[in-house]
């Protein structure tokens, strides 16, 4: 970010309080004014949006795994009865867990996406996040495959780019993104990125103490490879449970180096061209 610019701003998801009432993704429909992405069951879970996309923005993943051992057991629900096993009972519904999570662009600090983007469409904000401009973008997708979360996508109908904004208009106006606003558990906390990562840092020590020793920080780390996430996460399981990259690179790394081979291969081709035009000239004299 260059001087006189807002301090840098961002998210921090503890999915340990995250209760999947999808809150944040009608409040960000709303706000934004996002196209409907299919009422139909999946089938495959509670989780019907399935994934981020160009009219998906907030995306609450639901994750059904088996309890893992060790881990305290509440009585959800009545004690068992002639019916047989209740969820709390160890039966198969109690031997079961949900994992759920608020995903969103990760509004990289080396992000990829801007590195790609011919047009200019994409640009970083005063305040640190990602932001692409629609009446800008011509649709050619390469911002798609630079993503190295799979977070942007084309709108099948003219082809351009769309992803989260981190409400950009809101926060010019000083109010929070709507999704953190609309969040009843505070599970999506919103402020300055480097009073989140120390909140986020006691509340993992705070998890571990209690036994919750899987809780782990996803994205907080300016030394990762992307250069750390302007939205990160608390996880209770490995990042790929929740369909996360372990170890996410910006794809546009090695540019630099490409480029500075290809121009000493382009410069040692003109010296070949030359170094044929000159022998000839030589041997008629």
């Amino acid at each position: 970010m260059s001087a006189g610019s807002e301090e840098r701003v961002g998210f921090f998801t503890d999915t340990s309080v995250c209760i999947g009432c999808k809150a944040c993704e009608v409040a960000c429909k709303e706000w934004n004014a996002i196209p409907e992405d299919g009422l139909s069951l999946s089938g495959m879970s509670y989780d019907n949006t399935q994934a981020l996309g160009a009219s998906t923005w907030r995306h609450v993943a639901f994750i059904e795994q088996p309890r893992p051992e060790g881990r305290t057991e509440l009585p959800l629900t009545e004690p068992a009865s002639a019916n047989g096993p209740r969820h709390g009972d160890g039966g198969p519904a109690g031997d079961m867990r949900w994992l759920m999570s608020s995903d969103v662009c990760k509004h990289c600090t080396h992000a990829a996406c801007l590195d790609v983007c011919p047009t200019g469409s994409l640009f970083r904000t005063e305040f640190g996040t990602v932001v692409v401009q629609e009446d800008i973008c011509n649709g050619c997708g390469y911002c798609v495959p630079a993503c190295p979360y799979g977070v942007i996508e084309q709108r099948p109908d003219d082809g351009r780019a769309f992803k989260c904004t981190l409400c950009y208009d809101r926060l010019g106006a000083g109010q929070e993104p709507a999704c953190a606003k609309a969040c009843p558990t505070e599970s999506i906390r919103f402020g300055p990125l480097d009073e989140l990562r120390e909140r986020a840092a006691l509340r993992v020590d705070q998890l571990h103490k209690e036994g919750v020793t899987e809780a782990r920080l996803y994205g907080h780390d300016p030394d990762n490879g992307v250069g750390g996430d302007g939205a990160f996460f608390l996880l209770l399981d490995r990042p790929e449970v929740y369909g996360l990259p372990p170890d996410p690179v910006v794809t546009t790394r090695d540019l630099p180096t490409m480029w500075k081979h290809a121009g000493a291969a382009a410069l040692s081709l003109l010296g070949g061209l030359a170094l044929s035009f000159a022998l000839p000239g030589r041997g008629r004299r």
